[in-house]
């Protein structure tokens, strides 16, 4: 019979001395089913010396076969062609029987004289198959298959197939899946929580409006953890989300439960734990365990990446309406009773509920994602964005015959980035910002850019792109590897722009779509990036330089010829400009760059009025709908508090909206004495800063290295890479002895002139200091003779 079924995820089994593949699926009425591969084999790639000759093949074929043994014989050499880097090479594909296998064959055929490298010998085995079957997750597929008995497999159903899975292009809904968000809190004491001592007091589950909590009984955490566990198996989630769960709540949970005797046989095949996987997370075999934390960690402009200020800034849940307890207030309020544990029941379960609901904001991007770029949901985040273009190569060059690289770490290298211009400073109105579209990669597509088409000799005689600049050279034709990808990856997403442009907002179907085209924008952006990446498997440091070679070529070509326009150019940055808008001048320049340079361009927004520091990627603009737009002051100073990135952007907008600062310096004022009364929140006032080093390793005690240390010696432990979060607190001495990590301190005992001097006042005077406004304007209660913005344009 045939079954239309969604792959979830892939997991092995070996079962009788051989492999099963099982794809976790769903079907079309929501069951969800196990589909069984017995057929597939893994295998590898080793590839002779160019020196050998083809009739040597057979001796070599025979050297391999000679290292089969018993555990997982060698059932099968055979000499096939492939293209490696392009060029068309002869190799050996060698077939064996157990997965495990692969690694000690891969070891012994590397010894052989004749073999110059082994390939694709690291590729993982489930992966292997859904790359070779051309399976992706959250795509509909159609198999032949047989039902089977499979009670240890917690599924409606399972079947074995019989014939590879098709996909069914016509289905393009994801299928719906039940997700099951949980939080724990621990008791926590002595500082920094110990799971070899400190016990969880709270898990808290919010499932299908459903809500959870487990609570420790007495001094042990051992029914908590084993009602958790048979909970999970009766709601039997898809999904399981938590917020930083890859990092803590599921380490803290699995040492838990291995210190109190108890097998957290939570997976869709009976008697599977989670487990540490690839990439950081932890796997759950049969449901996708996906940590929230990996996708906030992803959006720039949140410096604190904690679940209330990201609910906060995504309007999921406002910071205010929900319950905040401190981390070091936790082992206090579950000691003091009933009140205190009810304030910490509520702030549990507010973290689960907000949890769950994040995950209805970032998880159809991520299924998008991972349905594009094939690796699993659990794992698409977790993964560095190199590595999601990079699984997604692996499949592009198996389709087109060609066999994929070893990693082979490389040195750093640098070499010269993109044309950014040092821009005008002050107000500007009516200016157009004009963007090249996807440059990156598709000068990699106009010029062939890639590590197969890169001429390393000098003595080639065939048609090339040459750089400008720096001179190298890519040959003509063929097509390499990444033109042949990136052209109908950018072509697609082109069709979806257009065909979004006809629907209605807010469809399924549109939000669907909207996802996609934005998955397709990250992987086609970071090629360029790719390339230079030192871990690379098609690593190409020429190519890198080379694309930005001709991303400073047309770039300056645009300005030069916006020049001989009459057109006022603002500023510039990689792949965009911003001119002063002339409609009739911009039409005839768009014209010209896409005649003469061959990229398109096109209008990205036009601001009324945009407003720069002499610093560059650094602006704030209004946009003609009356959106305020500020690109790049939070990176002013690594040591600002949120209460200073506000003021700057508060400031900033006020001027542009009013046309004048009074306004601005009326607001300032009032937060001074705000400040002053002590009426702002705390947590404005926290300053967050990453350590670049261990904290020994200072020889400097600056204000968050010796916050750092505190955090030491309350007993939470710090590393290079951490954000530290601090406070300025009254009392004698320097700023760096008066700072106190956010946990050791309140609001009475902030140092308010500290943050009026340092903070607030700085952060607006970036901005107002340009319209004559002095720092003792900001103090005074008099608000006279300030000049206007109209002023300072019509002194131009």
């Amino acid at each position: 019979m045939k079954i239309k079924f969604q792959v979830l995820d892939a997991t092995y089994e070996v079962a009788g001395r051989e492999p099963v593949i099982i794809l976790w699926s769903k079907m079309k009425d929501g069951s969800t089913i196990a589909v069984l591969e017995r057929r597939f084999r893994p295998y590898f790639y080793a590839l002779p010396s160019r020196e050998v000759r083809m009739e040597h093949y057979d001796l070599i074929k025979r050297k391999i076969l000679a290292l089969s043994t018993l555990k997982s014989p060698i059932i099968g050499v055979e000499v096939i062609k492939r293209k490696y880097f392009g060029m068309p090479v002869h190799v050996f594909k060698i077939t064996t029987v157990i997965p495990e296998a692969v690694r000690e064959y891969r070891d012994r055929i590397k010894e052989i004289p004749e073999i110059e490298d082994v390939l694709e010998a690291d590729i993982r085995f489930t992966l292997r198959y859904m790359i070779d079957k051309n399976i992706k997750p959250f795509r509909w597929y159609i198999g032949e298959v047989e039902e089977i008995a499979r009670p240890d497999l917690r599924v409606k159903r399972a079947f074995a197939l019989k014939s590879d899975p098709i996909e069914d292009e016509s289905e393009k809904m994801p299928a719906s899946l039940s997700v099951l968000a949980f939080d724990i809190e621990v008791y926590n004491p002595a500082g920094s929580p110990r799971p070899t001592k400190d016990p969880i007091i709270i898990i808290g589950a919010a499932f299908n409006g459903e809500r959870y909590q487990f609570l420790m009984e007495g001094s042990t955490d051992k029914d908590a953890l084993s009602n958790f566990v048979r909970k999970v198996l009766e709601l039997d989630p898809d999904v399981i989300v938590g917020y930083n769960s890859n990092r803590f709540d599921w380490p803290y949970i699995m040492e838990r439960a291995k210190i109190n005797g108890i097998k957290l046989d939570l997976g869709r095949k009976a008697g599977t734990e989670p487990s540490p996987s690839v990439h950081g997370h932890i796997s759950i075999p049969g449901r996708l365990n996906v940590d929230l934390y990996d996708f906030a960690e992803e959006i720039p402009e949140l410096k604190m990446k904690t679940l209330e200020e990201v609910c906060d800034h995504f309007g999921i849940v406002k910071y205010e309406e929900r319950e905040h307890v401190a981390w070091y207030e936790i082992p206090s309020l579950w000691d003091s009773g009933s009140e205190g544990r009810k304030r910490l029941l509520k702030y549990n379960m507010d973290d689960a509920i907000a949890t769950r609901m994040l995950a209805d904001k970032f998880l159809p991007f991520g299924i998008q994602l991972s349905s594009l770029s094939g690796i699993p949901l659990d794992q698409v985040m977790s993964a560095s964005v190199g590595f999601r273009l990079e699984f997604y190569l692996m499949r592009q060059a198996h389709k087109h015959g060609e066999l994929v690289p070893n990693r082979v770490e490389k040195k750093p290298e640098t070499y010269r980035g993109a044309v950014v211009l040092k821009p005008r400073p002050g107000i500007h109105e009516n200016v157009v910002v004009l963007d090249f579209t996807s440059m990156y990669p598709n000068i990699m597509i106009k010029y062939n850019v890639g590590p197969d088409t890169l001429v390393r000799d000098p003595n080639y005689k065939g048609e090339v792109y040459e750089a400008p600049d720096i001179g190298h050279k890519f040959r003509k034709n063929p097509p390499g590897l990444f033109k042949s990808i990136l052209e109908p990856l950018l072509e697609a997403r082109r069709r979806i722009v257009e065909e979004l442009k006809k629907m209605p907002k807010g469809t399924p179907e549109y939000e669907i779509l909207n996802e996609r085209q934005k998955a397709m924008k990250i992987l086609a952006n970071a090629a360029y990036g790719y390339m230079g990446w030192q871990v690379a498997r098609w690593y190409c440091r020429e190519c890198a330089e080379a694309v930005t070679a001709w991303g400073r070529h047309n770039i300056l070509s645009a300005i030069k010829k916006a020049q001989e326009l009459g057109l006022e150019v603002i500023y510039g940055d990689t792949d965009s400009l911003f001119l002063k808008n002339v409609p009739e001048k911009i039409k005839e320049f768009i014209e010209w760059v896409e005649k003469e340079l061959g990229f398109d361009i096109k209008v990205d927004k036009v601001y009324k009025r945009v407003f720069f520091t002499e610093a560059k990627k650094r602006y704030v603009g209004l946009t003609e709908d009356g959106t305020t737009d500020v690109v790049g002051f939070e990176a002013v100073r690594g040591d600002w508090a949120e209460i200073a990135k506000e003021t700057q952007f508060e400031v900033a907008r006020l001027v542009l909206e009013e046309g004048k600062t009074s306004k601005a310096i009326e607001y300032v004022r009032e937060l001074i004495g705000k400040l002053k009364e002590r009426k702002v929140p705390y947590e404005k006032l926290i300053i967050w800063k990453a350590l670049s080093k261990r904290v020994e390793e200072y020889e400097v005690d600056a204000p968050h290295v010796k916050a750092a240390k505190r955090y030491i010696e309350a007993g939470i432990k710090v590393m290079p890479g951490d954000k530290v979060g601090y406070v300025i607190t009254k009392g004698p001495g320097k700023i760096s002895d008066k700072a106190k990590p956010y946990f050791q301190a309140t609001l009475e005992d902030i140092d308010v002139d500290y943050y009026i001097e340092h903070q607030v006042v700085p952060a607006a005077m970036r901005i107002l200091e340009y319209f004559g406004v002095s720092e003792s304007a900001l103090k005074t209660v008099a608000t006279r003779g300030q000049r206007t913005l109209f002023d300072y344009l019509a002194k131009k």
